[in-house]
């Protein structure tokens, strides 16, 4: 199986094949409007502006699993990262990351790299749809460690 067969949809209601990424690195982040980590938003935007030309596609998927800390509906959410943080990554709607009821993206995700334990909990899917990185809400998305993640997942 590889992440391009999943579908899932964006935060606006549009269902979405997320085979329109192959041949992408991709960033998928489960994200939070109400988290400590929550300000990682700034350094995944800015990230995504630094690496979009390169072949790197950030996507944000919320949830409401750690803490209550994404109560918001898909208006909100998408308002909050707008005004906020001008996230301008492609956003889809709030998803399980764990347990009952888990979303078949973060099914896929935590099969070989283990399921989040926090928000803005951090995988990377390399161009053949394979899971190549995870990292923890405490790396940061301009840290070294996922920059060289990202390069190498590109130099394949």
């Amino acid at each position: 199986m590889s992440f391009f067969e999943l579908k899932t949809n964006r935060l606006n209601g549009k269902s979405e094949n997320l085979a329109d990424y192959k041949g992408k690195v991709l960033l998928v982040v489960n994200t939070a409007s109400e988290c400590g980590y929550t300000p990682q938003y700034a350094g995944l935007e800015k990230l995504w502006g630094s690496y979009k030309d390169k072949g790197v596609v950030v996507l944000g998927f919320p949830s409401n699993d750690f803490g209550g800390q994404e109560p918001g509906s898909s208006q909100e959410i998408a308002r909050f990262c707008e005004l906020r943080f001008k996230v301008s990554f492609p956003m889809f709607e709030k998803v399980k990351t764990k347990g009952e009821g888990q979303s078949p993206v973060y099914e896929f995700l935590a099969r070989k790299h283990g399921a989040p334990k926090w928000n803005f909990h951090k995988y990377v899917v390399g161009k053949d749809g394979q899971v190549k990185a995870a990292f923890p809400s405490s790396v940061e998305p301009e840290s070294p460690e996922l920059k060289k993640a990202l390069d190498s997942a590109l130099a394949e």
